[in-house]
């Protein structure tokens, strides 16, 4: 069967979007997700295609990256492709050989579903685990309880509201105005909300983005930050509240959201909004 490694291309990004809403499944494992094309679409359509690999056979992608970084590959398969060893070792030669163009030479990472037979491959091959990451998961069954801060849906008159607090969230940020609506015309946003929450004073504490993969699948939350001037008064599980809240109007199973191990208060502010940790994952990483 023929197996092709392709760059989409922009006209090519709606099926790479469409085939991730399809992989989305309750109980599926930590991976790619629309969001993460939609988050990234901030730099724009173009720059978008240019970071997104796709691998079909006979007509059908199989599986979808995301060059989410100097060396950083976000992988992930069709769920029915996850042991197919055919799929498994063309992977492994196209990501260790720089000529095919989808990672370069020297240290690299790779994200992949810890059940993807990727794994047991390239760690034959010398690979080893990298930073630990918490994944953590909110059943939307139930309604969600209020927030307890004034909630706030962002549309284009209020982008610099949000590109505001993305910045003074993460130190090293580069997000503006102009680039939240570069994120708003890609075709994930259609099932994306912005939050924004409030203290009682009127000032913006707290951000969010959610994105939908579809009624009755999991949604993601990419990315959430505090304010650091309004951190450790509650914004945090407010915020997440209301992401959950959003998605569950969206028609999302369930909200999901992974985070580093290492940053102990991010997973206790999920946690207190009402998110269980699932175990550990680790990327793949290689050495120069």
């Amino acid at each position: 069967m023929a197996m092709a490694l392709g760059t989409p291309g922009v006209d090519g990004l709606d099926d790479a979007v469409g085939v991730l809403r399809e992989w989305q499944y309750e109980g599926a494992p930590a991976q790619l997700h629309p969001g993460d094309l939609g988050w990234y679409w901030r730099a724009g359509a173009e720059a978008t295609a240019e970071a997104v690999r796709t691998w079909r056979r006979d007509g059908r992608t199989v599986a979808v990256g995301l060059l989410d970084g100097p060396g950083l590959l976000r992988l992930t398969t069709a769920p029915d492709a996850r042991r197919d060893e055919e799929l498994a070792r063309r992977l492994v030669a196209d990501v260790t050989d720089p000529r095919r163009g989808v990672l370069p030479g020297g240290p690299a990472d790779i994200e992949a579903p810890r059940d993807a037979l990727i794994h047991d491959l390239l760690t034959d091959a010398g690979w080893t685990g990298g930073e630990p990451w918490t994944p953590l998961h909110r059943d939307l069954t139930a309604p969600v309880r209020e927030p307890g801060a004034r909630i706030e849906a962002v549309g284009p008159g209020k982008a610099h509201v949000y590109a505001a607090v993305q910045r003074a969230a993460f130190d090293a940020s580069t997000f503006t105005e102009e680039r939240w609506h570069a994120m708003a015309a890609g075709p994930p946003f259609g099932d994306a909300r912005c939050l924004v929450a409030y203290d009682d004073r009127g000032d913006a504490a707290a951000a969010v983005t959610v994105w939908s993969a579809g009624p009755g699948r999991p949604g993601l939350l990419e990315p959430m930050g505090v304010h650091r001037e309004h951190r450790r008064r509650g914004f945090g599980e407010a915020i997440s509240l209301a992401a959950a809240a959003a998605l569950r109007e969206l028609g999302a199973s369930s909200a999901v959201v992974c985070t580093p191990s290492s940053n102990i208060a991010a997973v206790a502010t999920y946690e207190s909004a009402g998110f269980k940790r699932r175990p550990e994952v680790r990327d793949l990483h290689r050495n120069a």
